[in-house]
């Protein structure tokens, strides 16, 4: 007679996230890389066109990394290639999260339609409130870059986050 034993509780006290949570963050974490991307292809047209490739993530990451330094003169600021991978790395981060944030709003939108409408709302606050803090606090490199540019830079990041979400629930439907 053999007798089995087998361990009635399990010392893994963290609870596994249901599957359709993971999927809308893995789903979040792309849309926002694809956000990201299209941000950094926006800039990298524009600063191409005017003879500078690479010179917006260099003053963004210079703004960020070194607190400004250099941002005084910066038509004469060098690329860097160290902070153009800097910033373009938190860069994507930073879009991964809000992505994955988008895709968790999405889903409480795909079992409560009625909340769609505050959600677009909370997105075009957002829209507006990045740009009234890029005002205030980032002064110095709204010199250096223009408002409209990054006003386009993320609207288009917002169309391409929705167009990869829109793709992924083309049955969401939002109510007033």
């Amino acid at each position: 007679m053999t007798i089995e034993a087998r361990p009635t509780a399990s010392l893994d006290t963290t609870t596994p996230a249901p599957p359709d949570t993971v999927s809308l963050y893995q789903e979040g974490m792309i849309a926002g890389v694809l956000g990201a991307l299209a941000v950094a292809v926006w800039f990298l047209v524009l600063d191409s066109l005017s003879g500078r490739p690479f010179w917006t993530p260099t003053v963004l990451g210079t703004a960020l990394f070194r607190h400004g330094s250099g941002l005084g003169a910066a038509d004469t600021l060098p690329v860097s290639f160290e902070m153009v991978l800097m910033f373009s790395w938190i860069h994507g981060m930073v879009f991964a999260g809000l992505g994955g944030i988008a895709a968790r709003l999405l889903g409480y939108v795909e079992a409560h339609p009625s909340a769609g409408f505050g959600v677009l709302l909370l997105f075009v606050i957002f829209q507006f409130g990045f740009i009234a803090v890029a005002t205030v606090f980032a002064e110095p490199v709204l010199r250096a870059l223009s408002a409209w540019s990054i006003l386009v830079a993320n609207l288009l990041a917002a169309a391409a986050m929705t167009a990869f979400l829109w793709r992924r629930h083309p049955l969401l439907r939002v109510s007033p």
